[in-house]
């Protein structure tokens, strides 16, 4: 590189800009050098914590079962690196003002858009005067720049008092008319409905124990203790069961129905422990086709996951079941066989094959894993349509590909050992073909399952504390499904 040295002038005029020059230069390449420094040290502690998390996620998915790590576990390490990498950038763009101005273009280009329900609060910034700095005469305005951000007024407990006045007749003795009292939730309690339903929506919704709501109201100098909360709790399910029963009926007489369960800690205290009970969820969800029918999901606790409880729990039920391959509900299928057919979960198949992968035998499983990336690629592109169309376009695309992997499937069973793990995840997708191919002649059911699954996975976020509110009932009552409690509160705030 030629430098302002190269050719030293003689003259003192030349020589002096030439030292100019050379100075400039220096400056130029110090800030570059601090630059460089600045992103060699963002991009070495990027790569630190990169590493740090593809070390947890293959302790996740390769280690032994004793050291994987939980799934919640596993996202809250990855927003640890998040956080960690976004306080490596401010600092980066502390130091560098040309990348802090890029990375805000970039911010704002990919922000997402706001809700257009939320309230709009407009704030000008004025010049500090509106006099020319020039000839001193007034400013007229000729346009404006906008910016719109999210805002959160913190929460604010308040105490609400309700006045009721008394009016009494001069002319009539005796006559006193006042405004009847508004009915309470908890007559002579503390709360307003509006607490209890924030106490319900912050345990249930975001998996917030009790304990941790009156830590939380103790900051606010409000002095509950975690036992009057659950008293709100228990009182408000109480009143919510006419409303979990209402909500069963509803979805009980759908045509379809997404069905799942998933286990629960019970206090038994007759053991002075805890045993495992289960909560069977069903749920309904026509987002997909366009249905008009609300989206719900309600939960019912039984003791077991015996064949029994499935049959009791959808015994009003008439129309396709959408669940994975569990024998209860064959069962079910099988003894109402003209009310109740079965539509099997693929991506239940799907996860039995990445098992298999994981495992090493990835010729076979890799295909099949591709054969079905199809099937979803058909789904995301009809999904929202009518379900006519819906049935119109698997019919022409998805069925072709699932004939052909029925026949994959079977010359690869012929050649695969009968013990081997690929040959049991091939003959359950056999045994089960008419299950998952119910959805080719019906374009109202789905794929898979994901609908209920998303809805029962937070409640492994509760089973830590949900042994507080799920209780055996007594043996005076009827044993197979208990107050519905905890699911009359879970059912109206599970996301789906």
């Amino acid at each position: 590189m030629e430098t302002a040295l190269d050719n030293v002038p003689e003259d003192a005029e030349a020589l002096r800009a030439a030292f100019l020059a050379m100075r400039s230069e220096a400056a130029a390449l110090k800030i570059e050098n601090a630059r460089l420094a600045a992103e060699n040290t963002y991009l070495d502690t990027l790569n630190q914590k990169l590493a740090h998390y593809v070390a947890k996620l293959k302790r996740l998915s390769f280690g032994p079962s004793s050291e994987r790590l939980d799934p919640d576990q596993l996202q809250l390490a990855l927003e640890d690196i998040e956080q960690k990498i976004a306080e490596v950038q401010a600092e980066h763009e502390r130091a560098i003002p040309a990348e802090k101005a890029k990375r805000t273009r970039e911010r704002r280009d990919a922000r997402p858009s706001l809700p257009v329900h939320l309230p709009e609060v407009y704030v000008t910034i004025e010049p500090a005067s509106l006099a020319c700095p020039c000839c001193q005469g007034a400013l007229h305005r000729i346009g404006e720049d906008a910016a719109r951000r999210l805002d959160v007024i913190p929460v604010q407990y308040r105490i609400l008092v309700t006045h009721r006045p008394k009016y009494a007749c001069r002319a009539c003795e005796g006559t006193i008319v006042q405004a009847p009292a508004p009915e309470r939730l908890i007559s002579g309690g503390l709360p307003t409905e509006a607490m209890v339903a924030s106490v319900l929506v912050n345990k249930y919704a975001d998996h917030q124990p009790l304990y941790r709501q009156s830590q939380a109201l103790a900051r606010q100098g409000i002095r509950i203790d975690r036992s009057t909360l659950a008293f709100w709790v228990g009182y408000a399910a109480a009143e919510l069961k006419p409303l979990w029963g209402r909500m069963r009926e509803e979805l009980l007489t759908s045509s379809q129905l997404f069905v799942d369960e998933t286990t629960a800690p019970v206090l038994d205290p007759g053991r002075g422990s805890t045993k495992t009970g289960y909560m069977w969820a069903i749920a309904r969800d026509q987002r997909r086709w366009g249905g008009s029918d609300p989206t719900a999901v309600v939960f019912t606790y039984a003791p077991g996951r015996g064949h029994d409880h499935a049959i009791d729990l959808l015994k009003d039920f008439k129309g396709v079941v959408q669940c994975d391959g569990y024998g209860a509900y064959k069962t079910l299928a099988k003894r109402r066989p003209n009310e109740v057919a079965l539509s099997h979960c693929w991506s239940h198949v799907r996860r039995d094959f990445i098992d298999l992968s994981k495992e090493g035998l990835t010729p076979i499983a890799t295909e099949a894993l591709r054969r079905i990336a199809e099937f979803y690629a058909v789904e995301a592109e009809i999904r929202g349509r009518p379900p006519q169309e819906r049935r119109s376009v698997r019919q022409a695309k998805t069925k072709p590909l699932i004939q052909d992997m029925n026949v994959w499937l079977n010359e690869r069973l012929s050649e695969v050992p009968g013990r081997l793990p690929t040959a049991g995840v091939i003959r359950y997708v056999l045994n089960h073909w008419d299950g998952l191919t119910r959805f080719l002649d019906d374009g109202h059911l789905e794929l898979d399952t994901n609908s209920v699954e998303r809805a029962i996975r937070p409640i492994a976020l509760n089973r830590n504390y949900a042994r507080h509110v799920i209780m055996r009932r007594s043996s005076r009552e009827a044993p197979r499904f208990p107050r519905p409690d905890w699911a009359a509160a879970a059912a109206l705030t599970a996301p789906l």
